[in-house]
């Protein structure tokens, strides 16, 4: 089908038309909060469904942003940080999705076991007394979590 003048339109048609772009305006700005909260995690930028509208248009209908959701290998901190992003990144728009809610619970995971390492990592830490956290004569390791 070309592109038709909204003149040539019917009263239907238009409606339909008017539902395209508000859906249209709806997916991008979905996704770009995707994109802008993700920063250097979102892999390319964001793809999109159209439909094709009765004036011809090609309307979005549907999107989707890839991130990266991989943990920082040898460096919790940094996965921790990573995951917080994403975290971020997937509860970013207005209305997040089923699946924008699934990937922040992956993230939120992450997070918690790179906090974990975090703490394995530094009780196994020589420190200036003996391990982290040790003290002279303290035996005991104190973790803050």
């Amino acid at each position: 089908m070309g592109k038709r003048d909204l003149n040539e339109l019917s009263t239907e048609e238009l409606a339909r038309v008017s539902e395209l772009q508000q859906r249209d305006t709806e997916v991008r700005n979905h996704e770009q909060a995707h994109v802008a909260a993700g920063g250097g995690h979102v892999v390319g930028g964001a793809r999109y469904d159209t439909t094709e509208g009765p004036d011809g248009e090609q309307y979005a209908t549907s999107g989707e942003v890839s991130i990266d959701t991989s943990p920082v290998p040898g460096n919790p901190e940094a996965t921790m940080e990573k995951a917080h992003t994403v975290r971020r990144a997937a509860l970013a728009p207005a209305q997040p999705s089923g699946q924008d809610r699934a990937v922040a619970a992956k993230a939120s995971a992450m997070e918690a076991q790179a906090r974990m390492e975090a703490v394995q990592e530094r009780k196994t830490q020589p420190s200036a007394y003996g391990f982290a956290g040790e003290t002279a004569g303290n035996p005991f390791v104190s973790i803050r979590i």
